[in-house]
C-alpha cells in the first residue's frame, strides 16, 4: 500500500543545479535514442517483411533487458559510483546502437536489444535517483516536470530526425550513437556531485514494486503505451493510409504535447495534496483518446491535434508517478524504489509491444487503438479503487 518511509533525513530546500543538469543530459540522450530508434528499427523490420507480431517480440526484448538491469543498477552504482556507472552505460548504449546497422540477421537484433536497453535502463534508474536527491520536496513537481520535458523533447526530436533522414543508410544510427556519447560530457563535469547510495535495509526487491502501487502501476501503463506506441504506430499509420514521413510527424506531435505539458503538470502536482487523483484523470484522458483514435485517424490534422493533448496527459503518468514516489520514500529506500519504478516501466515495455502487435494481427490495424484502451482502463480501475478504498496515509 502507499505509505511513507519512517526514515526522513534532512532534506535540502534548494535545487542542486549541477546534479539536475547531469541527470537531464542523460535523460535527453535516452529520449532521443528511444524516439529515433524504436520507430526506425520497426520500419526497417517492416520493410524486410517481418510480421507485426515478430516486430512486437523483438521490441519486447527492451522490457526483458530493463527488467534484468533495473534490480542490478543500484548494486553497480555502489561499486562504480553513480557517475562511473552512467558513463559506462552511455558507451554500451552507443556501441549497440551502431551495431544494429551492421547486424543483417534478425536473430542478432535480440542480443543488441538486450545490451542497448539494459544500458538505457541503468541510465534511467540512476538519473532519476540523482534528480530526486537534487529536488526539494516543495519543488519536486517542478523539477520532475523539467526532467520530463527534456525527456519528451528527446522523444519529439527522435521522430523528427527520423522523418527528415529516413531509415536508409548508416546516418540515423550514427546520429543516435553520437547523441548518446555527448551526454557523457556534462555527467563527467558534475562528477564532484556524485550522489552516494548508502546501504539500506536488506528488503526483497519485489517489496518496492508494491510499496507505492499507484506510482508503479502508472509507470507500467506508461511503459506499455509508450514502447508499444512508438514501435507500432508507424505500422498503424501506414496501414491507415499515411506515408512514412506523415506517420513520423504524428509521433512528433505526441512528443510535442509531452514537451508543452510536463512543466505545467509538475506545477499542478506541487499544489495537489493527493496526486493519485491527478494520475487517475490522466488515465481517463488516455482511455478516451485511445477509443476515439479509430474514428479520427483518417484526418491528419484532427489526429495530430488530439495526439498533441493526449500525449501530454499520458506522459503525466510518468512525471506525477515519479513525484509521488519521491514524496513517499527517501535515502537508500528511494534508490531501491527508483529501480522498482523503472522495473515496472520495463515490464510495461515488455508487455506493451507484444500485446499491441498481437492485437493488430488478430483484430486488424485498429487493434492498435483497442489494446491501448485496455491498458488505460486497467489503471483507471486500479487508481479509482485506491482512492475510494485505500485512503492516503500521512
Amino acid at each position: 500500500m502507499d505509505q511513507t518511509s519512517s526514515r526522513n533525513p534532512a532534506i535540502r530546500e534548494e535545487i542542486h543545479w549541477p546534479a539536475l543538469i547531469a541527470a537531464v543530459s542523460a535523460i535527453t540522450a535516452v529520449g532521443i535514442a528511444l524516439g529515433l530508434g524504436l520507430p526506425l528499427l520497426s520500419v526497417i523490420l517492416e520493410k524486410r517483411g517481418v510480421s507485426p507480431t515478430m516486430i512486437g517480440i523483438n521490441s519486447a526484448m527492451a522490457g526483458i533487458a530493463a527488467m534484468a538491469a533495473a534490480p542490478l543498477s543500484t548494486l553497480i552504482a555502489k561499486r562504480m559510483g553513480v557517475v562511473g556507472a552512467m558513463v559506462l552505460s552511455l558507451v554500451a548504449a552507443a556501441a549497440s546502437a551502431l551495431g544494429f546497422y551492421f547486424a543483417e540477421a534478425l536473430w542478432m537484433w535480440f542480443p543488441l536489444r538486450l545490451v542497448f536497453h539494459g544500458a538505457i535502463t541503468i541510465l534511467f534508474v540512476l538519473s532519476e535517483f540523482w534528480i530526486n536527491t537534487a529536488a526539494p520536496p516543495s519543488r519536486r513537481g517542478l523539477v520532475l516536470g523539467i526532467y520530463a520535458t527534456v525527456l519528451s523533447l528527446g522523444f519529439a526530436a527522435g521522430p523528427l530526425i527520423f522523418s527528415v533522414i529516413g531509415s536508409d543508410g548508416p546516418l540515423p544510427f550514427v546520429i543516435g550513437a553520437g547523441v548518446i556519447l555527448l551526454a557523457a560530457v556534462p555527467i563527467l563535469m558534475a562528477r564532484k556531485e556524485n550522489p552516494v547510495i548508502e546501504t539500506g535495509p536488506n528488503h526483497p526487491f519485489l517489496r518496492y514494486v508494491f510499496l507505492v502501487p499507484t506510482a508503479t502501476a502508472a509507470v507500467f501503463v506508461f511503459g506499455a503505451v509508450e514502447s508499444g506506441g512508438l514501435s507500432l504506430f508507424p505500422v498503424y499509420a501506414t496501414r491507415t493510409g499515411f506515408t512514412e514521413s506523415q506517420g513520423a510527424l504524428l509521433l512528433m506531435m505526441m512528443g510535442l504535447g509531452n514537451v508543452l505539458f510536463q512543466i505545467p503538470v509538475g506545477l499542478i502536482a506541487d499544489r495537489i495534496g493527493d496526486r493519485r487523483r491527478l494520475l487517475s484523470l490522466f488515465a481517463i484522458i488516455g482511455l478516451v483518446g485511445s477509443l476515439s483514435l479509430p474514428f479520427l485517424i483518417h484526418n491528419w490534422v484532427v489526429t495530430a491535434t488530439i495526439l498533441l493533448f493526449w500525449g501530454g496527459c499520458v506522459a503525466g503518468l510518468y512525471t506525477v508517478g515519479l513525484a509521488h514516489l519521491g514524496d513517499k520514500l527517501h535515502g537508500a529506500e528511494l534508490a531501491s524504489a527508483n529501480a522498482a519504478f523503472v522495473f515496472c516501466y520495463a515490464l510495461g515495455m515488455l508487455v506493451g509491444p507484444q500485446t499491441i502487435g498481437v492485437a493488430m494481427d488478430v483484430a486488424g490495424h485498429h487493434g492498435f487503438a483497442w489494446s491501448l484502451a485496455f491498458f488505460f482502463a486497467l489503471y483507471v480501475v486500479l487508481s479509482l479503487f485506491r482512492i475510494l478504498l485505500g485512503p492516503k496515509r500521512a
